[in-house]
């Protein structure tokens, strides 16, 4: 099975996928896409990379067998549309902007960031690529990363309630400043 952990930045990909590596097979799309090369250009304003996700999927279509049970890891990972499972991790906008904060990101890229989590950008093009039956959305605002790990954990191996982790049950708009 292939499973996309994706979520905007800070909100613990990373971490999550760091503790189930031990259990599963974790690629770092990023990491990834920079030693094959599939990077497009830098962008500078943004510091980040413009990853070729073609030829990214195109790659790991060729490489991971569905036999096997593996994480992509990466705010991309949703864009990779031959996954069978998508989480979406979540964070409540105020905590992401102090994760990103305390990571010494720009304010003008933290603010871009906390706007992409408040309008459910990730989340929305998850949705319209798997649709909502593969897609679930872990709230990590509250939650330790071990206890996100149990949950993404519990979601790939069938043992929670899935209803408590169906799209539309997160809603930060109340966060929208006027």
């Amino acid at each position: 099975m292939i499973i996309s952990l994706t979520g905007t930045p800070g909100v613990g990909k990373s971490s999550v996928a760091k503790i189930l590596e031990k259990k599963y097979k974790v690629i770092n799309l990023i990491d990834l896409a920079l030693e094959k090369d599939f990077v497009l250009d830098y962008d500078e304003e943004r510091e980040s990379y413009i990853i070729d996700t073609d030829r990214l999927e195109e790659y790991l279509r060729r490489t991971i067998s569905k036999s096997e049970n593996y994480i992509l890891d990466s705010h991309l990972s949703h864009l990779m549309k031959f996954s069978d499972m998508v989480i979406v991790l979540r964070c409540r906008p105020d905590i992401l902007r102090k994760r990103l904060g305390e990571k010494g990101w720009k304010k003008e890229k933290i603010e871009e960031n906390v706007e992409a989590e408040i309008l459910d950008i990730i989340l929305s093009e998850a949705v319209e690529i798997h649709g909502t039956r593969r897609v679930f959305e872990v709230d990590t605002s509250d939650k330790t990363i071990s206890e996100v790990a149990e949950i993404v954990e519990g979601l790939i191996e069938g043992k929670v309630d899935y209803e408590m982790y169906r799209v539309g049950r997160i809603d930060w708009s109340g966060y929208i400043e006027g």
